[in-house]
């Protein structure tokens, strides 16, 4: 059978996964969006079902004014004798917490802090029952690199100083460390080169878990960084697991280019995998020739489905929808068939908490459309990357009169591209979508008017910066309950050269 990649569609990066109770599990980074860190549920590997987040409590992490791809950085999920634990850094606070459950579906703890410093935490059980804590940072001694100490799991309280074991491969930003025990050795996973166009996996191998760690003689072992003309880019940040099979996959982050030429991004990094096989000597190679492809045939019965069509009616406002920071519940009434959201004078450009609502965009090809309806102030929909790229479409009212408007917003530069003057205080707002524009449309008074475009490559990570992809929201502004009703998104096949 083969599978496609990307597996997870938009903005979901730095996966990492594990395997309990006979299903995969599945976590990934949500910086200043609420609530952190998505959770997804497995039977393959390739079909991922989102279940819920893993912080849901304002208690869990703090996220107020923080700046767009601050906050919760990449976690790391890992199951022990009956409990989930998920670790991660929030950026912001510098702090590397971790919270746990016995329950996947229910609630997670309050976080525990564990005193070393760095990013991109992660976790290892080993097999005499020590548990070892790894980020990437400084250790006690002010060594930088890959960082190590042991921790009493009960409490986060460190049993051993916090030691350097591997400085990488020689690429630049070593981050996301994961140690493994197989067949006797202890391997080292890591990324390196940064999560752009230079970014891979590199690893290391040693017989003791405080090393010394012998590097990959053919580092990297997947990267797509000379992989081109070429779509998928950017391959990097990985977590190993073993299937059912005793197959061995690695998922890592990767993006989508808009187009073969153009070296821009802006769904976000997304989730790929990608096979690995281990030689005779205990070395691993991934993929078929060390990159990360667009497909892949392996030995395992399924069927790959994929949704097409996103509604108020088949998505889940808990699961699937998310808000910028901590919201103000008290402004959102979210109902079967229709949104109904209050607005404040926090608008879209602010590093705060707007009435906003939003879902990651999962493909180029897409159309948007919802009935919205206004009371005053502004209500709309925004093609959203962060506070200074943006693209709204919105009905407003001026002086008792209303009108739909579209504003451009890149940088500093805040352009009104067409405004409309309707007879009431609602219409029909329509987004159209390829992999390189965004082409705005009103539905009003019997009539479509065609408000204008944007061009995907400002909204990319390339020009706004941060680590987030595109998040499409629904929000509202000022004295005004905005009802937002008869919502859909349908994605049509791709079609990238």
């Amino acid at each position: 059978m083969k599978y496609k990649n990307p597996v997870v569609k938009g903005f979901y990066p730095d996966p990492s996964v594990c395997f309990a109770e006979g299903k995969y599990y599945l976590v990934c980074s949500s910086f200043q969006y609420f609530p952190g860190v998505p959770l997804f549920e497995s039977d393959d590997l390739v079909n991922w079902t989102q279940i819920g987040h893993v912080l849901t409590r304002k208690s869990q992490v703090m996220l107020e004014k923080i700046n767009s791809s601050g906050g919760v950085f990449a976690p790391t999920i890992r199951y022990n004798k009956g409990r989930f634990y998920m670790v991660t850094t929030n950026d912001t606070t510098h702090e590397n917490f971790y919270v746990y459950t016995d329950n996947i579906r229910s609630e997670w703890s309050e976080p525990v802090v564990v005193a070393q410093d760095g990013i991109d935490p992660s976790l290892l059980f080993d097999d005499d029952g020590r548990v070892y804590f790894v980020s990437n940072g400084t250790d006690d001694k002010g060594e930088g690199g890959v960082v190590q100490c042991e921790i009493n799991i009960e409490t986060g309280e460190k049993l051993s100083e916090s030691k350097c074991i591997w400085k990488g491969s020689g690429g630049r930003y070593l981050e996301s460390p994961h140690v493994y025990k197989i067949n006797g050795y202890y391997y080292l996973m890591a990324a390196e080169g940064g999560t752009e166009y230079g970014h891979m996996v590199t690893y290391a191998r040693a017989e003791n878990v405080w090393g010394s760690y012998e590097g990959y003689p053919e580092n990297p072992v997947l990267t797509n960084r000379n992989k081109a003309p070429f779509i998928i880019q950017g391959i990097g940040h990985g977590d190993l697991i073993e299937d059912n099979n005793g197959s061995f996959y690695i998922l890592t982050l990767g993006f989508r280019q808009i187009h073969m030429w153009q070296t821009y991004h802006h769904l976000g990094r997304e989730v790929f995998l990608t096979p690995v096989k281990f030689d005779a000597d205990g070395w691993f190679t991934a993929g078929n020739d060390g990159t990360t492809d667009l497909e892949y045939e392996i030995g395992v019965d399924f069927e790959q489905t994929e949704k097409r069509l996103y509604t108020f009616e088949n998505t889940d406002f808990n699961i699937d929808w998310c808000y910028l920071r901590h919201p103000h519940t008290e402004n959102y009434e979210l109902g079967e068939d229709k949104v109904i959201l209050s607005g404040t004078d926090i608008d879209l450009y602010c590093a705060d908490s707007p009435t906003f609502i939003g879902i990651r965009q999962r493909d180029f090809n897409m159309e948007l459309s919802c009935d919205v309806r206004i009371s005053g102030g502004e209500g709309g929909i925004t093609v959203y990357m962060c506070e200074n790229e943006h693209y709204d479409i919105a009905l407003q009212e001026r002086d008792g009169d209303f009108e739909a408007v579209l504003r451009l917003n890149i940088g500093n530069i805040r352009h009104t591209e067409k405004t409309v003057k309707i007879s009431g205080n609602s219409a029909r707002l329509i987004i159209r979508s390829d992999s390189q524009t965004y082409r705005f449309y009103l539905s009003a008074d019997g009539e479509e008017t065609y408000m204008g475009y944007g061009m995907s490559k400002y909204l990319s990570s390339e020009v706004s910066g941060g680590f987030t992809g595109v998040v499409l929201g629904l929000y509202a502004v000022g004295q005004n309950k905005a009802e937002f009703k008869d919502f859909s998104i349908k994605y049509s096949e791709e079609s990238l050269s």
